[in-house]
């Protein structure tokens, strides 16, 4: 059986994460210093704060993180490998890249692998690592399979839950299965609606090797208002 984490042990695994469209400098800056004080995993932000984030974070064991093809997943593959590709060059280290939900419902794997291939191609090129977003709650169970295999023969280094934008988020039962098809192989990250310790301990025990999260103050018991994300 997994030990229950501390709260402690559960900083390292979140991705302190603030993607409201309304997102300002302030609120950027302030979401960098939470997580260089909890020695958060990463900061998760819009890919206009990149260069922003990775200057603040220079020196620090903290990563930048950004998203791609956000929140829809309906964008070309040229357009998500441009995206990718900007933001690696302003400090991305790590990549959430949503996939194209139509093409994995859809079954078409060998369209989904193909697209994701080339984004993780951009993304190693550049040194970051690729994080694959389901968006599980518009996939059917098939698709959800799918994606993870696609992922893991495509190169990505992360299948991950939800944008947080399309309602509900992660559940345990979606980090099992992921865990069942590439645990121990991908990482696994848990995004949408893991705001409590409890949560966080529930997706971690599932699996969960990351976590995505705007309430991550309160995840580690700190005591300090949310970012306010819809994570």
């Amino acid at each position: 059986m997994t030990a229950t984490p501390t709260p402690a042990s559960l900083a390292g695994l979140i991705d302190h994460t603030v993607l409201k469209p309304d997102t300002d400098e302030a609120t950027v800056r302030r979401v960098i210093d939470e997580a260089k004080v909890h020695s958060f995993a990463a900061v998760c932000i819009n890919p206009k704060w990149v260069a922003l984030t990775a200057e603040s974070l220079v020196g620090t064991s903290v990563k930048t993180c950004t998203v791609v093809g956000f929140p829809l997943g309906a964008t070309t593959t040229t357009q998500k490998v441009f995206e990718t590709q900007e933001a690696v060059a302003a400090g991305a280290e790590e990549i959430d890249v949503v996939v194209d939900i139509a093409d994995a419902n859809a079954g078409a794997e060998d369209a989904v692998r193909a697209q994701i291939a080339a984004i993780a191609a951009a993304a190693h090129a550049g040194g970051a690592s690729l994080k694959v977003i389901l968006e599980t709650t518009l996939l059917s169970e098939g698709a959800k399979v799918l994606v993870c295999r696609a992922a893991e023969a495509a190169g990505a280094d992360f299948v991950k839950t939800s944008t947080g934008f399309a309602g509900g988020g992660a559940t345990v039962e979606d980090i099992a299965l992921m865990h069942r098809e590439v645990g121990g192989r991908l990482g696994i990250k848990a995004s949408g609606g893991v705001r409590t310790y409890d949560d966080a301990v529930a997706v971690v025990k599932a699996g969960a090797t990351r976590i995505g999260a705007s309430s991550s103050l309160d995840i580690v018991g700190a005591d300090n208002s949310s970012t306010g994300g819809v994570y």
